[in-house]
């Protein structure tokens, strides 16, 4: 087992209120936000996990909530303050926020790009004001598209959008009016995804009314087509970049690197090749917990045996197209190929899986069915 790259994920788990879809450990704010307690709390969150660092430096960042735009600007100086007492960051270190259009303020966003963060991906979901109201989401259409505006006024030039199809009633006409004015906006990346309906949402106990399986069907394969038409090539299920525009924070997890995670609820996946072990720590969950005086924000810290790894590794490395480098299963696994060769032999049989010459992927009929395929690796 080779020691992989190293990124930090910090999650902020206040939004304004919380959408009836979210399985996201996020928190109605209520009055106000105790932003200088989080803050430093999470340095002291993060001063626990520096025996993990072993030497490398932060490739790249990502603030995750809840919304992250909530905090002030003086309140991400202090954190990046903090953070680079701690942690030596990598020069071409990618820092990505995720933004509300709700909470969109210019001279707020301004601040955050000056402090080096360089990347925005935007919680749009939708760009039609029936659609947005029925998920919950405190903007509207004209808020999404003059956010995307002034953050490039801002000086952001890389920027994702979200967005979702799959929408309570909606046809595909309607979908595909979002994905082009999506591209009116031209941004870096999208990412594109179906509805589902998560455990613990008010959309699983009181079901809205989905598209039927042809209409999906329908949406995903025309979105696809126009998607390609527009410049951005898919390269994991969900996720659609320009050229040299990939998500670098993402690539990180779906090829086994490790990240460190800090915040209410954070998770993280830590290697430590001298003995062999992985693992992976998650931190107390519920924010007044987290922040409790006192107490040490790490909830639990569990190892990923020899045996779980091999699934572990190809639940993300196969959501990639392009797949990974053959090599990277046992450099960041520790585990020979012969493992999973017998298996991945069937598959490749069935059409489902390519040869493991030099890549490790799916074929197009085998991502089509990945839920089956990884299914055979348990």
């Amino acid at each position: 087992m080779q020691l992989p790259a190293l990124s930090l994920y910090i999650h902020v788990p206040w939004c304004v209120r919380k959408c009836p879809y979210c399985d996201f450990n996020s928190h109605a704010a209520g009055q106000e936000i105790p932003e200088e307690l989080y803050v430093k709390t999470l340095l002291a969150d993060l001063q626990q996990e520096l025996p993990f660092v072993q030497g490398r430096s932060i490739d790249t960042i990502f603030i995750g909530g809840g919304t992250p735009s909530l905090l002030s600007a003086t309140a991400y100086r202090d954190l990046f303050a903090g953070l680079k007492q701690q942690l030596t960051f990598a020069a071409d270190i990618e820092i990505t926020m995720e933004a509300n259009p709700g909470t969109f303020e210019a001279e707020k966003f301004a601040a955050y790009r000056a402090l080096g963060i360089n990347r925005l991906s935007l919680g749009i979901q939708s760009f039609n004001d029936g659609h947005l109201q029925k998920l919950g989401r405190i903007h509207n259409s004209a808020n999404a598209i003059h956010a995307v505006k002034e953050a490039r006024h801002a000086g952001f030039d890389n920027i994702n959008l979200d967005l979702m199809h799959g929408l309570p009633q909606q046809s595909e006409a309607q979908a595909m009016a979002d994905l082009e004015q999506a591209f009116a906006l031209q941004p870096q990346h999208l990412s594109w995804y179906q509805l589902t309906l998560e455990p613990n949402t008010e959309f699983y106990s009181r079901p809205p009314q989905l598209p039927d399986d042809d209409t999906l069907w329908q949406i995903q394969e025309a979105g696809q087509q126009r998607i390609a038409a527009a410049g951005f090539a898919q390269y994991e299920i969900s996720a659609y970049a320009k050229p040299g525009r990939r998500a670098r924070h993402n690539l990180n997890y779906w090829q086994f690197a490790d990240y460190l995670g800090i915040g209410a609820g954070a998770h993280g996946k830590i290697s430590l090749p001298a003995e062999n072990k992985i693992l992976r720590t998650r931190k107390t969950r519920l924010p007044k917990d987290y922040m409790a005086e006192g107490k040490i924000p790490l909830a639990l810290i569990d190892e990923v045996s020899s045996a779980e790894r091999p699934l572990e590794f190809l639940m993300f490395a196969l959501r990639l197209k392009e797949g990974v480098p053959r090599a990277l299963f046992s450099a960041t696994t520790g585990c020979d190929f012969a493992v999973i060769a017998d298996t991945w032999a069937e598959l490749q049989k069935k059409g489902l899986l390519h040869a493991p010459d030099e890549r490790l992927c799916c074929t197009e009929k085998g991502y089509l069915h990945l839920n089956y395929v990884l299914g055979q690796f348990e």
